[in-house]
This record gives C-alpha cells, structure tokens and sequence, in this order.
C-alpha cells in the first residue's frame, strides 16, 4: 500500500496534472465557503451563475433525456471519476482540483423553474448526478439539490438521481410525496464489496453498507430503486460482482446495471499513479486488464463500445453480470416515470372566464 508520508490522506488524486486548455482561465466571481478541512488540502466552494441548468443528453449509447448538475467538481475523490476532464474547461486540473475546488451554480433552482416555465417546454426525465453527485458533502449546506427536488414536486417533473452519499436520505419526504405521483427513481452506486478497497477508490463516499441503506429505505416507501455496479475495474473489483449484486437485492434493488472503467483524457495520468501508490504489486496486471479491453488503450470514446468494452475480459465480464443478475432476479421489473401528471402552476393573476 501507499508511503504513510506522502500520500495525501482523504483524497482520491494525488496530484494536478497540466490543464489542457491553461490558455484559457475561468474568473470565479466569489469565494463562498471554505468547507471541511483535511491535514493538507482544503475543499473550497465557489459560487457560479450559470446561464442554464438543463442539458439534453444526445449520447446514442447513453439511457438518458435530460441530466441538471448543481455542482462541477465532487468532493467525494472517486479516482476513476469521468467527469474529472471536465474541470478543465473551468480552467481547473482534473486531478486534486476536481475535488478541492467546487463549483456550486447557486441560480440553479431559479434557472430550473425558468425552464419548466418556458412555453411549450415537454417533460421528459431529468436525470440528476449524472457528472458530479447532487449530494456531494456542500450540498448539506447549500441545498441545491433539496430545491430542485421541491420544483420537481411543484411542477410534477419526473426525475431520476444517482448518487454515492446517504445525504439523500435527508430528502426522503420530498422523495415520498413525489412516489405518490410515480414522479421518482432513486438509486446508488455501489463498487466494492470490501470497505478497505471503497475508502481508498472513493474517499469521501458513504460506507458500503449506508449506500445499501439507501435502496432498502427506498424501497420500503416502495420507491423504484436500483445499483450501479461500476466502474468494473477487472484485477481489482471485478470479484466483487456477484456479492454486490446480492446484497443491493436483499436491499431491495429491482435493477442493476454497470460500465467498465475507462481512463479517458487526464484520468490516464491520475488514476495510474494512485495504482501504484495503493496497489504497487499487481498495478501492472490490472493495468493490462483494462487496456484488454479497449483493444490495447486505456481509453475509448466509441459510442456503444466505450463503456461496456470489448475482448475477452469484456465478454467474461458481460456474461458473469448478467448470469447474476438472472439469478438474483435483478432487471426483470419495469417501473416507468408517470409523464402525464407535469404541470406549471398557477402564478395567480386574472383567470379567464373561457
């Protein structure tokens, strides 16, 4: 394991790698907050007000309509976090900035219902947590998220989120009264079975077994719940599938799904150091694992392909996941969003008499 003495305790990076685009740099108009302190780094959360807050997902491989992130950057360290790449265009690095230096768009409920408002605007699922986690440790000050939920209920908007922390949990009367309208799904990703091997891939993450509180509180309320089981990093965590699996379905999971770990752009350079500062003796296998599948890289941006991964790793993994999610009953159930029930409320004014 690590060197006691330089490893940065509590972070997930190591280092900040070169931003890509350092000619271009972001002003943050204010310092809000200066959050929890760790022995060496601390977080700082920066406001933002952004233009909008709702983007289309056009990614053909992607299952999603429409995502809405409160927050860019995430505290919780994951070392394998896709969304690293993009605080490079906030004129951060991908490394210890992703995770030190959050952005919270403070106008975010306002630009929401601004959207709901718009005139011929139709409902489709807003899918949060989809780049950083909504309930990241800043949101239990700034509710963000909370207030987005609260438009959500307002305007009867369907929404799916995905998150890593059991600050959802906080939200469970809002998360009720909107099951009632079949407005909500709420799932977790869980990737170890071992908490040694989730405090180091996912510093700043709830435990294991919270996450898995998360989809039985859920589902005892009878909201529609799930797991991701992902990133597969095969020679680390790959072995941990079956008993993940199990577990999130005596939870009460109805569906489960996953992605193999895929090292795009910066996340290269930062997730082979933290491999060799936490698994030096078998980071060269697991690192060959992974470039076998996605034919000989670490990366790959083919749509459809990207995610899933090819080869024989790949296909072993694809078969085990769904052998298991066959017997545990996994993915057999539908629970579709109620898309009949949205609506804008009334602003008040004259109403009309036709």
């Amino acid at each position: 394991m690590q060197d006691e003495q330089q490893y940065i305790k509590g972070r997930g990076a190591q280092f900040n790698p070169d931003n890509k685009f350092r000619k271009h740099h972001y002003a943050q108009e204010e310092d809000i907050d200066l959050w929890e302190k760790t022995d060496k780094i601390e977080t700082r959360i920066f406001q933002d007000k952004s233009k909008t807050i709702i983007n289309k997902v056009t990614a053909a491989d992607v299952p999603l309509e429409l995502s809405a992130n409160p927050y860019q950057g995430c505290e919780h360290g994951c070392i394998y976090c896709y969304a690293r790449n993009t605080h490079e265009y906030w004129g951060y690095s991908a490394g210890l900035d992703f995770e030190t230096k959050i952005i919270a768009k403070t106008n975010a409920p306002e630009l929401l219902r601004k959207a709901f408002d718009k005139k011929g605007y139709r409902p489709q699922v807003l899918s949060l947590s989809m780049n950083t986690d909504c309930y990241q440790p800043v949101e239990r000050k700034l509710r963000l998220t909370r207030q987005l939920l609260e438009i959500c209920l307002e305007y009867r908007h369907p929404v799916n989120i995905l998150t890593k922390n059991a600050l959802v949990l906080r939200d469970m009367d809002i998360l009720t009264e909107m099951h009632q309208y079949q407005l909500v799904h709420v799932s977790t990703s869980v990737t170890a079975a071992d908490e040694d091997l989730r405090k180091v891939l996912e510093p700043r993450t709830s435990t294991i077994a919270t996450r898995l509180k998360i989809v039985e509180t859920c589902a005892i309320a009878g909201i529609p719940t799930g797991i991701m089981f992902a990133p597969i990093i095969p020679g680390l965590n790959d072995t941990d599938m079956f008993e993940v699996l199990r577990r999130a379905r005596e939870a009460g999971a109805f569906w489960a799904g996953y992605t193999i770990v895929r090292l795009n752009g910066a996340i290269e350079a930062i997730f082979h150091d933290w491999l060799l500062k936490n698994f030096p003796d078998k980071a060269e296998k697991v690192w060959h694992m992974i470039q076998d599948c996605h034919g000989g890289k670490v990366s790959d941006s083919r749509a459809g392909i990207r995610m899933r991964g090819e080869g024989q790793i790949a296909e072993m993994i694809r078969a085990q996941f769904k052998l298991y999610c066959n017997k545990l009953g996994l993915n057999k159930e539908s629970h579709p969003h109620n898309m009949e029930a949205f609506k804008v409320p009334f602003k008040g004014g004259q109403l009309s008499l036709f």
